[in-house]
């Protein structure tokens, strides 16, 4: 009798892969409603198997794990090639009958409640990182006072236009749409000069009349103190949380400390917690706490969120950013770009469980998304 594998057939590449786990939810991915679809097709030696499988969270780590299980889950059937093709459905927050962004998954605050932090390095490298891994991303700078935006993408002197005369369409640059003040002002070096009512209506604006598309995340990289913007937002918009910058001394503290209050009074949700130049390595490989240490830690205890990430002090952050490409975009190898990338992998996988939770903890979330495609042999 031979005791060779019995030939793959649709249902046994099925009942093996429905044992696999996902690593986000921890449930096989037959149970979370996953496998989207098999092919089986025979080789000259060995077959063939095309797989369909659904992310609900742009997570390469997450990828990665699937892809391995499903290898070890496969090859002992006897399949030679799998061809593997990914759907990215990420789940969506619960949106109102008048929310101004209806075609918009979730809406991510970035903010501090401090100047000079690094909030909107922070946000535009998060937003990247986002992109480039499969996300479909749009940054709003809505710090009008200050913007950053135009600087920090390359884009200082360019303007947006509207194709139907009633909407705005945004400007793209990496694959992420972008909308600031900073592209309806003639002079960067112009200030604006407003007060709060103005600064309310400008930001519903740029929510509203703004044509974002669908969009799996809207990162908006908010201006610092505890006031008018953030007020208008939680009026405005159900956002899905908050990604509170820090960094790591006492001072900067003091005022993130209000950053965290205030979200708790508006009830907007706190998604974790980023430690910005948070050390320094010299050439000989000598770690430096040159603004001290554990700063991330008491703001994401005191904020009962987890600290996503510590960003380290790196000359090349500040360079790429004054030359209009963010470090996660031109320097993806660097130690700063591969801790952006780490921080929105837990952010993403982080938004995905709690918002599985919140929906009964069954099926994983459905609907459109881009679809990428990748073969693992």
């Amino acid at each position: 009798m031979s005791n060779s594998p019995a030939k793959p057939t649709v249902e046994l590449v099925r009942n093996a892969l429905s044992a696999v786990l996902d690593p986000t939810f921890e449930r096989p991915l037959g149970e979370l409603g996953l496998i989207e679809a098999i092919e089986v097709e025979p080789l000259d030696s060995g077959m063939r198997v095309k797989l369909r499988l659904r992310l609900v969270a742009p997570s390469e780590s997450h990828k990665a794990r699937i892809e391995t299980e499903v290898r070890k889950a496969l090859f002992p059937l006897g399949v030679q090639e799998i061809e593997l093709a990914w759907d990215l459905n990420v789940s969506t927050r619960q949106l109102t009958g008048e929310d101004p962004v209806p075609g918009v998954k979730n809406v991510l605050l970035v903010m501090s409640g401090k100047g000079g932090v690094g909030k909107s390095t922070c946000a535009a490298n998060l937003a990247l990182a986002l992109q480039r891994a499969g996300a479909r991303v749009g940054l709003l700078d809505a710090d009008v006072y200050g913007p950053s935006v135009p600087t920090m993408f390359g884009l200082e002197g360019g303007h947006p236009t509207s194709g139907d005369g009633v909407h705005i369409s945004p400007l793209e640059r990496f694959g992420v749409k972008l909308m600031s003040i900073g592209f309806l002002v003639e002079d960067s070096k112009q200030a604006v000069v407003w007060r709060g009512p103005m600064l309310s209506t400008a930001l519903t604006q740029f929510l509203k009349d703004v044509d974002w598309g669908k969009l799996d995340y809207l990162v908006l990289d908010l201006p610092p103190g505890t006031g008018d913007v953030a007020l208008t937002l939680a009026q405005k918009v159900k956002v899905t949380g908050a990604v509170v910058v820090t960094t790591p001394q006492e001072v900067a503290l003091i005022d993130v400390y209000k950053a965290v209050s205030m979200c708790e009074k508006l009830s907007i949700p706190i998604l974790g917690v980023i430690e910005n130049m948070s050390y320094f390595i010299d050439t000989a490989g000598v770690r430096h706490d040159l603004f001290g240490k554990g700063g991330g830690d008491k703001i994401a205890e005191y904020a009962k969120a987890p600290l996503l990430g510590q960003i380290p002090i790196e000359q090349a952050v500040r360079e790429c950013g004054d030359k209009g490409t963010p470090i996660v975009q031109a320097e993806p190898a660097s130690a700063s770009a591969k801790a952006f990338n780490d921080i929105a992998d837990k952010l993403v996988r982080g938004i995905a469980i709690e918002q599985w939770k919140r929906s009964g903890g069954g099926k994983a979330p459905t609907g459109e998304g881009p679809t990428r495609l990748k073969i693992v042999r």
